[in-house]
């Protein structure tokens, strides 16, 4: 069965929240308080009536649910693959280089020569430059490859009725059914990703009805065919919807001078006083002008970053801190820059979620909140590592790793 590269990779990593995810394309929002319906012993059938009852009453027709209801099945598979859970999160480097490849560069450069026109002209219309745009079609569908075949409905419905998510799918089968309806696309041709995304830049049908646009101008936004043309302005059109701003990069790695502050790290400050405090670009030449974080992704020994607001709107389209990172970086490279100087601490291994939430939990207990214990490193852990490290006279850098832990058992 397919299944897009970034969600696979994703699903297995810590500190994959922070952005607004009701509005990403491709949100992942934590699961559910409530139990599954199917632990409540209702039935697909039983739940698919209910369902319709409740489209009905935010105005889809009965002759649109009449349409659809024969491309509507249960998918044990799909429930199989939302609630399998990795016992050990990917490390970042890990998502990089399964993301960023030589054949992924390759690809994506050939895919700006041969689109060379029309992403000029989605640039002209929504700010956004070609190689971020061709970098969310290259790891979202590797450039529309990879779309997904397995049909919409039954996706959205079975996560919808049996899912950790339940309200959430449930929306987007609703919206789904709204798409339908409207004639965009018939349901049996509907096709996308195991967990409801769709199209060239997988979107949800929330999000396709808000953000989709109709960039050839023939009247249909068509970003399932073959044709990338509306998907491509489509994700552009969503970024800049979310605040992107013209001519400022995403993120620049950046050098640290020896003896630096490491509790400015997490810091947004202008890059001129960056600069006065002796950060540079890794690959040369001087920083550009903005407000900008400093990142730390592997800690003080792995390469470091100056985040621009430009990598928080890619946080909107995915809340993962390693798809923006790839993401980012595949667009520096499609765009001619070379591999990232700094080096990753690959000897450090993955904490499994044992270890993830007993972290969490020696923070909480310590006086420093993580936001729950849940196993998800995001940013109210990382600042809470943060905390404790700098009340242990640790570099406060984010880092979390098993050293880190061992020290807290001490």
């Amino acid at each position: 069965m397919y299944r897009p590269l970034a969600l696979a990779l994703m699903l297995a990593l810590p500190g994959c929240v922070g952005a607004d995810v009701t509005t990403s394309p491709r949100p992942e929002a934590r699961p559910d308080a409530s139990a599954p319906r199917a632990a409540r012993g209702e039935s697909f059938s039983a739940w698919l009536s209910g369902a319709e009852a409740r489209a009905r009453a935010a105005g889809i027709t009965a002759a649109t649910l009449d349409r659809a209801r024969p491309h509507i099945a249960y998918l044990p598979a799909t429930i199989e693959l939302d609630r399998r859970q990795s016992e050990f999160g990917a490390r970042i480097w890990d998502y990089m280089d399964n993301a960023v490849t030589d054949a992924r560069i390759t690809q994506g450069q050939a895919a700006m020569r041969q689109h060379r026109g029309l992403l000029d002209r989605i640039e002209a219309r929504h700010g956004v430059p070609p190689e971020i745009v061709v970098a969310i079609w290259g790891i979202e569908t590797s450039y529309g490859a990879n779309r997904g075949g397995t049909p919409l409905l039954s996706t959205l419905a079975t996560l919808a009725r049996d899912g950790r998510r339940g309200a959430f799918f449930e929306e987007e089968f609703i919206a789904a059914l709204r798409i339908v309806q409207e004639g965009e696309i018939a349901p049996e041709a509907m096709l996308g990703s195991w967990a409801g995304a769709f199209g060239h830049t997988q979107f949800m049908p929330t999000s396709y009805l808000r953000y989709a646009v109709d960039f050839t101008g023939n009247g249909q936004r068509n970003v399932w065919g073959s044709d990338p043309s509306d998907a491509l302005a489509s994700a552009a059109h969503y970024l800049a919807q979310r605040g992107w701003q013209r001519g400022q990069p995403w993120a620049v790695e950046v050098r640290l001078p020896d003896g630096f502050d490491l509790r400015l790290t997490g810091q947004r400050q202008t890059t001129g006083t960056w600069a006065s405090q002796g950060l540079a670009p890794a690959a040369g030449g001087r920083l550009p002008d903005g407000q900008a974080r400093l990142w730390l992704p592997g800690g003080a020994q792995g390469p470091a970053f100056l985040a621009y607001g430009n990598y928080d709107v890619l946080k909107e389209y995915n809340i993962s801190d390693a798809y923006v990172l790839a993401l980012g970086h595949l667009s520096d490279r499609l765009a001619g820059a070379g591999p990232l100087q700094g080096r990753w601490p690959r000897g450090d291994r993955a904490l499994s979620l044992a270890e993830r939430e007993e972290l969490q939990r020696r923070l909480n207990a310590m006086g420093h909140d993580t936001g729950g214990i849940d196993g998800r490193l995001g940013p109210m852990s990382v600042a809470a590592v943060q905390a404790w490290q700098r009340a242990n006279g640790l570099p406060p850098d984010g880092y979390i790793n098993a050293e880190l832990l061992a020290r807290m058992r001490r």
